[in-house]
């Protein structure tokens, strides 16, 4: 019987992957340049390796999430290294100060073409697992730790969200910067970009050298 998935036994897996298909010839992406293609692909590959090795709980459309059951509740992002980038569905406005709600796997890729033996080659550069609490925008969460730090009160607060364009109305800003001030938000590390959709950024991320709680850099070919 296949052992159940847990965090620790996803991270191993997705650093196990990384090591395996960065080595692999691809003739399915061959000479495609579609990111997102690429990505899903990926992802279907991933999900068959879990599957392969243990069970869990798979993704449904109305949760939204790949690997939704509770004790993972992870979201999988497949991004290359150009332009690691991707876009999640917007929930609401708090996301991007107290995080997503979700954990993230972000497999970060160099694709290169084998024309010779037109096969590609995805060398996974970067693997990183975040923590929900870690899934916020960094420079609001770093302003408003910092705000808070030196005293700032409810309306200073709302202020600083009107100025930042934070898509919410005035009752539902007043509510956030109440729960602030109950709540000092962890640092986020990933940039977010208003939209109907969030636009996520990782180059913080994969970048990153310091050893932070609630961050795991599964496979690092970037900062070192």
């Amino acid at each position: 019987m296949k052992p159940k998935l847990t965090i620790n036994k996803l991270k191993k897996a997705a650093k196990e992957f990384c090591k395996t298909e960065s080595s692999h010839k691809n003739k399915d992406l061959f000479g495609v340049t579609d990111g997102k293609a690429i990505g899903t692909y990926i992802e279907h590959k991933f999900q068959s390796y879990l599957e392969e090795h243990y069970t869990y709980e798979k993704n449904s459309s109305a949760k939204g999430i790949d690997l939704p059951g509770k004790d993972i509740y992870t979201d999988i992002k497949v991004t290359s290294i150009k332009q690691p980038q991707s876009s999640c569905p917007f929930k609401d406005a708090k996301q991007k100060i107290f995080g997503l709600g979700y954990n993230l796997l972000v497999f970060v890729y160099n694709k290169t073409d084998d024309n010779k033996n037109k096969k590609a080659i995805l060398d996974f550069v970067s693997c990183s697992f975040l923590e929900k609490e870690r899934t916020a925008d960094f420079t609001t969460t770093f302003r408003i730790r910092e705000m808070i730090g030196d005293g700032a009160n409810k309306e200073d607060i709302i202020a600083y969200l009107n100025d930042k364009n934070i898509p919410a109305d005035e009752i539902t800003l007043s509510l956030i910067a109440e729960k602030i001030l109950q709540n000092t938000p962890k640092q986020g590390y990933l940039t977010i970009s208003n939209a109907l959709q969030w636009r996520l950024q990782y180059g913080r991320v994969v970048k990153l050298t310091e050893t932070i709680s609630g961050i795991t850099k599964l496979i690092d070919k970037v900062s070192k």
